[in-house]
């Protein structure tokens, strides 16, 4: 019986410890699973973490490539548009981190070069030429940087590398003239002189600049028949010109002046509309570089036919300045008296003052300019002589105010040839009532010229040329359109 009793706790005690055993492996086996996935929880978030990490910079990286060529866009623009200083403030701060990337050494090298900092230009381009020696425009640049800074021999030898170089005509144009000013400097000349000849042949379709109609209206009821001279009338011409100039410099910044021009064209068959004119000029520079100032005083002579038909006197002034390379300003004024000498054309007597300004920009490629210009003027009629048509003396028409506008162009269309072309209007009102047509005389004059210049030598040039101009008047004797095609050789002398 007790036999039987122990059996049964040994059995039971047995089963217990089987039990406890696998109640505790259980345990063991959760706590195993449950560390596991706490430890691959735990990896997947470093992983996360790591790869948040490394696209961070990336990202970064990627949104201050984009920033950097933004500014390096709007600096561009800028150094374009005329507005050196400006971008160079914008690149000043990023020199340190960026110098030595060509594209923004040379972009704060222009930038510098055009504000007036001729010495930090030279440190940027320099950078440039250490990286591309063959860049073309970094070599004008830096020629152009020393040559401000006074060191000719060593602009010299940079502007003579340039030339090497395959530069545009325009380009080679002022690489030449920077060329010439540094040889007359060392050579020691305070005097220069320039001059040109000039040969034309050509077609004018209205000679006389006069209406196609033979009779007109006078008093409004009265047909009259204008003398042919006083009708539209072509012919084909020749032409000659022949001009010059001599500068002196005083010293660096005050210099004189004195220039003249003679013009004098021949008709084929209307011999008495040849022409002949004497312009002459002469005063004072002031200023270097960036400002120059000139005021002076002209006068002319006019020939019509074989008669010596008016002349002209008075004093000018023009201002210009350089703002950039690309781009320059032009003021300007003048006030001149304009004299008849035959008896019959005196009461036409005016002296006249004009105003205006003007403004030229070279485009980026360095081939191509385009200009502007406006101007106010006035023409007082001056004469005392009375005849039937003026009893108060002046001119038939009275006085005038007179506004105007010009507007062109030019480009290299090749190394040798530029395409240039300008048109203008003029509006003037007169302050009498014509006698003769009852009106208040008001002109609009427009103008359009066309033509090409081939440089076939350096101081050769051929230029076909086409004018065309058109005269509205409400008062018929005064309205015309005039054609004038020619082909012109000239010959430039410096």
């Amino acid at each position: 019986m007790m036999m039987v009793r122990n059996v049964t706790n040994s059995r039971n005690l047995y089963e217990k410890g089987r039990v406890g055993i696998m109640v505790f492996l259980i345990m063991v086996t959760s706590m195993f699973f449950g560390l596991m996935s706490a430890a691959s929880e735990a990896y997947a978030q470093e992983a996360s973490q790591k790869a948040r990490q490394r696209a961070e910079p990336v990202a970064q990286r990627q949104a201050g490539n984009e920033a950097y060529e933004k500014l390096l866009l709007e600096a561009d623009v800028m150094v374009k548009s005329g507005k050196p200083a400006e971008a160079y403030s914008l690149l000043e701060p990023l020199e340190f981190e960026h110098a030595g990337e060509e594209r923004f050494d040379y972009l704060i090298g222009i930038a510098a070069l055009d504000s007036g900092k001729p010495d930090k230009a030279t440190l940027a381009l320099e950078r440039v030429l250490m990286v591309n020696p063959n860049s073309a425009a970094a070599r004008l640049d830096m020629a152009r940087a020393y040559y401000q800074l006074g060191d000719l021999p060593r602009a010299r030898t940079e502007f003579a590398t340039a030339l090497t170089q395959n530069p545009s005509a325009t380009a080679r144009a002022n690489i030449e003239k920077y060329l010439d000013e540094i040889a007359a400097h060392e050579a020691g000349k305070q005097t220069r002189i320039a001059g040109y000849v000039e040969g034309t042949v050509g077609h004018d379709n209205n000679v006389n600049n006069s209406t196609s109609q033979s009779q007109v209206f006078v008093g409004g009821t009265t047909l009259y028949t204008l003398d042919p001279t006083n009708v539209k009338t072509s012919d084909n011409y020749y032409g000659v010109a022949a001009g010059g100039e001599v500068t002196h410099k005083l010293n660096y910044n005050w210099g004189l002046y004195a220039g003249a021009d003679l013009r004098q064209r021949g008709y084929h068959t209307q011999k008495s509309f040849d022409a002949l004119s004497l312009d002459a000029r002469a005063g004072v520079m002031f200023g270097a570089k960036a400002n120059n100032l000139r005021i002076g005083v002209l006068g002319g002579q006019y020939y019509l036919g074989v008669s010596h038909n008016s002349h002209a006197a008075g004093i000018n002034a023009e201002w210009r300045h350089v703002f950039s390379p690309g781009n320059q300003l032009k003021v300007f004024g003048q006030y001149a008296q304009y004299r008849y000498i035959d008896p019959l054309m005196q009461p036409n007597d005016f002296d006249q003052q004009v105003i205006g300004g003007g403004w030229s920009h070279m485009l980026a490629d360095g081939k191509s300019t385009l200009f502007g210009s406006l101007y106010h003027g006035t023409e007082n009629d001056v004469s005392t002589i009375i005849t039937t048509a003026t009893p108060n003396g002046g001119r038939t028409d009275g006085a005038k105010r007179f506004s105007g506008l010009r507007v062109g162009g030019q480009t290299a269309s090749s190394e040798k040839t530029t395409l240039f072309a300008n048109a203008g209007a003029q509006f003037g009102d007169y302050s009498k009532v014509n006698p003769f047509f009852l009106n208040q005389r008001i002109d609009r004059l427009y103008d359009l010229t066309v033509g090409a210049n081939w440089h076939w030598d350096k101081l050769w040039t051929l230029r076909p040329q086409l004018n065309y101009s058109k005269n509205d008047s409400n008062i018929v004797i005064y309205g015309f359109n005039r054609m004038d095609v020619s082909l012109n050789v000239r010959r430039d002398f410096r």
